[in-house]
């Protein structure tokens, strides 16, 4: 028989070759393993599901992947690989996908809707002259789209990067002048825009065709988004780099560092962006360009519109929404999407869990006694104030003190030095948080004064030390980061375990980008998921979005005192809030005699208590879209339904040794562990088997103990001999109690009371031989789960 593996080696392979594919710069990847695997949790574990392997990418160079190859057994049609090959094709964002047994060649053409045979493979010139044809490319041009990229060894490109470089690429050499990339918050938008802007000046491409190196601009709206980039991700191309600043101009480098209010107008400056042509610069890199510049009434789109004559390339992490429209009637449709939901998926960006934690004040809202004064001795206007005032009209100094409590209590129990970020309110309320957080963990700052430290617009440079210690991965603190908005984008931390929000984030895009400083994946430093604890009912609005596209593995909605203790009550939702704008919020806290129209004001209210008021858990359903509140058994039973049709097929399967471990592993695949699932059930001595065909089929339930006693009392071992029989009685007992992986030979030969008969080989003698031997085990095996 002709195995898939012959079909690879002895039949695809030499035909490959003979098309010229194994011909440097053309390449074959054999085997090719394209995502991680999606990190579940089963039994309460995070553990990795099983990653996307094709049999064959095809390059026509290192850095332009043109077709995938699905392979399959010579016994087999070539057509059973045909929708394989096109979903690889589709993930992979490739034009031309085949499947082949090795004699039959099917080839799809993903652009053009075709499915044909073929009696051999296409040349690589082949498939990229049909390629450039659809890109309309002319030659001299389309050669620059193929521009190796800086080779990166320790971190290349994920498949997804690189379908954003060649289709930016394409797009720009093509003469598309307004360019839109939608890549989720963690997905290494810096990884792409570098590479794109590597292979446009090793090309030394520009908007005019002049064979010169290009002038680039990468401009965002914080230092961070801005610095890391030019001090980190940038640094190959060494001297061409420069920030620009007031002191800081000149006209002769190549890529350009700033953001929109080093440059922007404003009421001292006409703009120092007005120094420079408006045709200076070839490329423009709008980083998060979501966040105002393309807005028409936008101070910073001035910025955008003076260098008009450039291309100009927006990179965002948020999908067209109402919030969003202006930033896509400027740039236009995204040349590419990769969402959250995909990178959770694809195991490249770490899942989560949400806790929903209200306090009493939360859940019915707060109102002042008759004449009550703040600590200014101003009276507090007698009003119902809900979430959405919290820290923003009214400051409660017992209900921030009940979140840190909590809070901390969280950490006690999961890790004290997991990596956490509070957004709070304003640069006030996070001072607040911080001081309580250290008041409740003094034992911990004793140890490390900066366990507990603000990060704010207020800080400076010391609190850019704090953030570049709690990114660093080696270093233990600060552990906690108390921050308002300035952490919400750009803040590269993959080690951080908690997103903590205890303000109400209205905007969605926010939101992403906040729950994003989570998503970054370091198997290596054991962080493979992160909580968000969500103290305002954020997270359980947005999750319930349509629009929102990403999902968590479970939600928690937890009701504490204000001892941390956790009360079990339901709760409503809260209402939607209103949008939060985007700059660091600061507050002017002024005596009540000199009130001044117009400057921010809230109340400060430090007395009374706060009970932090259960724990629902939320599961994800079938679809994997939707929160519902399900046991484990529940779930349990739909998912053996969808995979088996009858209990006879399930039976069938289960009885196969290799066919129950393929069983086992995909209901894991669906976050169910048998040992969990038995002790949820209370039924730890029964045989997984049973419990599963009860929750699928309420058949009746029956302990392993009885199916053994069943078998023996069959009697249809009389026919062996004593001593192999009383090895077979031996094996019942172990499978009476430890279950039907007990059976696996050659293991169960190796442990009593089996051993006690004899090596293996002695043991194998008492049923004449090997294969006796073996064939009486899974004679036992099957007779176990026949009835």
């Amino acid at each position: 028989m002709v195995t898939e593996a012959d079909t690879c080696r002895k039949l695809i392979v030499p035909r490959l070759q003979a098309a010229g594919w194994d011909d440097a710069p053309c390449a074959i990847q054999e085997q090719r393993t394209f995502t991680d695997g999606r990190v579940m949790f089963v039994g309460g574990q995070p553990r990795r599901g099983q990653k996307k392997r094709a049999d064959y990418i095809l390059r026509y160079r290192p850095d332009y992947p043109i077709a995938v190859i699905e392979a399959k057994a010579g016994y087999r049609s070539a057509q059973d690989g045909v929708q394989q090959a096109r979903d690889y094709a589709e993930v992979l964002g490739l034009r031309f996908a085949y499947a082949s047994n090795g004699h039959e060649i099917i080839e799809i053409d993903m652009a053009a809707g075709t499915e044909s045979a073929r009696a051999d493979f296409p040349t690589p010139d082949e498939l990229w002259t049909r390629l450039r044809d659809r890109l309309d490319l002319p030659e001299p041009i389309a050669e620059r789209v193929l521009e190796p990229g800086f080779p990166d060894a320790d971190r290349p490109l994920r498949y997804y990067q690189e379908i954003a470089v060649n289709r930016s690429l394409e797009a720009i050499h093509s003469g598309q002048r307004r360019l839109l990339l939608n890549l989720c918050t963690g997905a290494g938008k810096t990884a792409v825009a570098f590479q794109i802007c590597w292979r446009l000046w090793s090309a030394s491409w520009n908007k005019r065709g002049d064979h010169r190196r290009p002038k680039i601009l990468f401009l965002a709206d914080r230092n961070i988004l801005v610095d890391d980039p030019k001090d980190k991700t940038f640094t190959p191309f060494g001297d061409a780099r420069w920030k620009l600043g007031a002191s800081s101009i000149s006209h002769g480098r190549d890529i350009y560092f700033s953001t929109y209010q080093a440059i922007a107008a404003d009421e001292r400056r006409p703009g120092l962006f007005r120094e420079f042509a408006p045709d200076f610069f070839d490329l423009i890199v709008i980083d998060e360009c979501h966040r105002g510049s393309a807005r028409a009434d936008s101070s910073w789109r001035e910025i955008l519109d003076w260098f008009e004559p450039a291309y100009q390339l927006g990179m965002t992490a948020t999908p067209l929404r109402e919030e969003s429209r202006d930033t896509y009637a400027y740039f236009g449709d995204a040349l590419y999407t990769y969402s959250l939901a995909q990178g959770i998926a694809d195991g490249f960006l770490a899942p989560y869990r949400v806790h929903r934690i209200v306090t009493d004040l939360d859940a019915v809202g707060w109102r002042p006694s008759a004449g009550e004064l703040d600590r200014y001795g101003r009276e507090v206007p007698d009003e119902e104030y809900q979430t959405r005032d919290f820290e923003r009209t009214i400051a409660l100094r017992a209900r921030t003190e009940a979140i840190a409590r909590h809070l901390t209590d969280f950490l006690k129990n999961t890790d004290r030095y997991a990596k956490t970020i509070v957004f709070c309110v304003d640069q006030d309320h996070a001072s607040e948080m911080r001081a309580a957080l250290v008041r409740l963990n003094a034992d911990m700052v004793a140890k490390h004064p900066d366990y507990v430290a603000r990060v704010t617009a207020d800080e400076g440079d010391i609190g850019k030390g704090m953030l570049s210690r709690f990114q660093d991965l080696e270093a233990e603190t600060p552990v906690i980061l108390t921050t308002s908005q300035l952490l919400t984008t750009g803040v590269d931390a993959p080690t951080c375990k908690n997103v903590v929000l205890a303000r109400v984030v209205g905007s969605m895009a926010e939101f992403k980008q906040i729950i994003g400083r989570g998503t970054r994946l370091r198997e290596d430093y054991g962080k493979l998921w992160f909580s968000i604890l969500d103290y305002t009912g954020t997270a359980t609005e947005k999750f319930a979005d349509p629009a929102f596209d990403g999902e968590p593995t479970a939600e928690i909605t937890a009701e504490i005192d204000d001892t941390g203790d956790v009360i079990s009550t339901e709760i409503d939702e809260h209402e939607d809030a209103e949008k939060d704008d985007l700059e660091e919020p600061t507050v002017t806290v002024l005596p009540p005699d000199d009130d001044a129209d117009g400057l921010p004001r809230k109340f400060y209210v430090d007395g009374g208590e706060v009970e932090v008021v259960a724990h629902l858990v939320y599961d994800l359903d079938s679809d994997g879209k939707r929160l519902t509140v399900r046991k484990l058994t529940d779930w349990t039973g739909e998912k053996v339904r969808t995979l088996f049709a009858t209990p006879a097929a399930f039976r069938a399967d289960w009885a196969i040794p290799d066919k129950r471990g393929a069983i086992i592993d995909a209901l894991a695949e669906r976050g169910i562990d048998l040992h969990a699932l038995c002790l949820e059930a209370g039924r730890p001595d029964d045989d997984p088997f049973d419990l599963l065909c009860h929750l699928a089929w309420h058949a009746p339930l029956t302990t392993r103990a009885e199916r053994a006693r069943r078998l023996r009392d069959a009697g249809i071992f009389d026919r062996y001999r004593d001593d192999a029989r009383a090895i077979l009685d031996a094996l019942l007992d172990r499978y009476a109690s430890g279950g039907a992986d007990e059976l696996a030979l050659p293991q169960a030969l190796k442990v009593q009371p089996v051993s006690d008969f004899g090596n293996p080989s002695e043991i194998a003698r008492r049923f004449g031989g090997p294969q006796p031997m073996r064939e009486a085990v899974a004679e036992l095996t099957a007779a176990l789960y026949a009835a």
